[in-house]
């Protein structure tokens, strides 16, 4: 039987490991696209029937032009901010504003990161951020309200977003779908074998953010999450401040469509805000 002598040994450790630098390097180098997989227009059914809504543009701080819809309701229990996920645009979530619209009866302003639908620009943690800050002053300019007395709601990676906001000047109430403690915490939990936790530059670490936001909370997940572990959310909710509740969705995946009947708590949760 062959023995390999300590030079082939050698050869077979280096050329391991300069393709697992290399492996760092290009994710380094292509985070960004790696995190936020947006759908530029004209992508997506921009014309729903019967959806009723408002064209706004507006400028993020640095400039870069963004796009959203406005949905107001005429007896609207309150007036919600909707941060979306990392994959799509604001068309992809047409069934969401109808029955947030429709069965919790709120005004809803959803809008775009940019590189997103018709926002310009390509979408990074930072700018993701500066929209988000962006919109919500639109909205809060639209309503007349103050910025403490909208309604924060994010899915996924925009539960992050809304939690920055939420922690930066308040909110009237907090409403996260399928979640997570930190992106770098998704990140390794998908890549353990590489030092992503020490790599990322995108953090946007709800964890330590939410002990800053002391209103109302209401956090729902999926058991049976693929993309952001049930855990994950779980830990956020325990980290959040009172009042707070939290929905667990039986058999539940990442993307699945909630049913009217959490879209009637949802209204109920919002009606009851103060």
């Amino acid at each position: 039987m062959p023995i390999c002598s300590w030079g082939t040994l050698w050869r077979v450790f280096r050329d391991v490991l300069v393709a697992y630098l290399l492996v760092l390097v290009v994710l380094m180098f292509f985070e960004d696209s790696m995190i936020f997989i947006p759908s530029p227009y004209p992508e997506g059914n921009w014309h729903p029937p019967g959806l009723r809504f408002e064209d706004v543009q507006f400028s993020s701080a640095d400039g870069t032009l963004l796009h959203g819809w406005y949905l107001p309701h005429e007896k609207a229990h309150g007036a919600v901010l909707f941060c979306h996920g990392n994959a799509g645009n604001i068309t992809h979530r047409e069934e969401i504003l109808w029955r947030l619209h429709d069965v919790s009866r709120v005004t809803v302003f959803i809008f775009d990161y940019r590189g997103y639908g018709r926002s310009k620009g390509k979408p990074n943690g930072a700018g993701v951020l500066a929209d988000a800050r962006a919109a919500r002053d639109w909205l809060a300019r639209r309503e007349g309200l103050a910025p403490d007395r909208l309604i924060l709601m994010g899915e996924s990676i925009g539960g992050a977003v809304a939690v920055d906001l939420a922690a930066e000047k308040g909110a009237r109430g907090l409403i996260l779908e399928s979640t997570f403690t930190s992106l770098r915490d998704v990140a390794a939990y998908h890549l353990p074998w590489l030092p992503v936790r020490h790599l990322m530059r995108t953090r946007l670490d709800s964890l330590a953010k939410i002990k800053d936001y002391h209103g109302p909370l209401l956090q729902s997940h999926g058991d049976s999450d693929t993309i952001v572990p049930y855990l994950f959310g779980e830990r956020l909710f325990e980290a959040a401040n009172e009042p707070k509740q939290f929905i667990t969705f039986r058999g539940g995946d990442h993307n699945d469509l909630r049913g009217a009947a959490y879209y009637a708590k949802l209204g109920e949760f919002v009606a009851g805000l103060k």
